[in-house]
């Protein structure tokens, strides 16, 4: 397995050379982000600005490896809150124009600003009056001539050691992509309790969803009375194999858990007693709406394997259960 900065045994020569390739890629390129970080201007502001204020789509487009960051930032866009599409330069001229309307908004990207395949695009957003966000290094460039907000990139070399292949240019457009999302999500008010609404999928998605959606609920939950038998809750405990027991009052609210640990902490009084003396009062509990993740952390935290759900933090009544074992078998982690 990779583990960055260890090493089995010495580096061969050819190693040490590729480390060093590595390394200096990785050191001009973050050399070139801080030159962006303290190039932004108010031109940067006006960007967000105008995205804020888009009443139709944001189209973002670019060709070649331009095109791939491009289609990355409308991506990330769409997934923050502005409506966002990627339209490829080359099928614009084929009949995806028509996909560019009055109200929409554009994001262009070229690295020198002269791509031609960009023409068909720039002549249709003149037509509309569409306001043109351009993102290049060429600063006098017909992309950047025509731009209604300029975001020009610094001076900066190519991490390819000929200068020529898009490294060091693309990363930037990468980066100030990601700057325009995150600034203008910022604004939208999209959070945590938002986001999962526009990503329910993948690793993200899973982080994102709710107790409410992962609980043991009704029959499945262990649930006793505080005055049953300890050889009963020890049943009850056995047949659901969740380690834990709720114990409820004769109104039905939470009084206390019987768990695994008390069991051998009070292993003298499970013939004879019965689930309050042995059951520990005033147990940790959580929220049906609490992110799955926040689960997880607090369960870790307090070092327990599961939580009783509750629909509110004063609520006493357990609506459902969750436990470790069901966060990581979801890949919750």
């Amino acid at each position: 397995m990779f583990q960055p900065g260890k090493a089995a045994w010495p580096l061969t020569d050819l190693q040490e050379a590729r480390l060093h390739e590595g390394r200096s890629v990785v050191g001009v390129e973050a050399a070139a982000l801080l030159r962006l970080r303290d190039a932004l201007d108010r031109s940067f502001c006006d960007a967000v600005e105008l995205l804020l204020g888009v009443t139709g789509r944001v189209i973002v487009t670019g060709m070649g490896k331009s095109g791939h960051v491009a289609r990355k930032i409308a991506a990330t866009l769409a997934s923050t809150g502005t409506p966002a599409l990627f339209i490829h330069p080359g099928e614009a001229a084929h009949g995806d124009l028509g996909m560019m309307v009055a109200g929409d908004a554009v994001i262009m990207l070229s690295n020198s600003g002269g791509t031609s395949e960009l023409r068909p695009m720039l002549d249709h957003a003149a037509r509309l009056a569409l306001p043109i966000i351009a993102i290049s290094s060429g600063g006098t460039s017909t992309l950047m001539r025509a731009a209604s907000i300029r975001l020009q990139l610094p001076a900066a070399a190519e991490a390819c050691p000929s200068n020529i292949v898009p490294t060091t240019s693309t990363t930037m457009m990468l980066a100030l992509g990601d700057a325009l999302a995150m600034a203008t999500m910022r604004e939208r008010g999209v959070s945590r309790d938002n986001f999962g609404t526009l990503h329910p999928g993948g690793t993200i998605g899973l982080r994102l969803m709710r107790v409410s959606a992962v609980m043991h609920q009704g029959a499945a939950m262990p649930i006793v009375p505080l005055d049953m038998p300890m050889r009963d809750v020890i049943l009850t405990m056995t047949r659901l194999t969740f380690g834990i027991a709720g114990v409820v009052d004769a109104s039905g609210h939470l009084a206390g858990v019987v768990t695994d640990g008390d069991l051998r902490r009070h292993v003298d009084d499970l013939m004879t007693g019965i689930a309050h003396q042995v059951m520990t009062p005033h147990p940790i509990t959580i929220e049906a709406s609490t992110f799955a993740e926040d689960a997880l952390t607090l369960m870790n935290d307090r070092k327990i394997t599961a939580l009783f759900v509750t629909d509110t933090p004063d609520d006493r009544q357990a609506v459902g259960l969750v436990t470790l074992h069901d966060l990581l078998r979801l890949g919750i982690a």
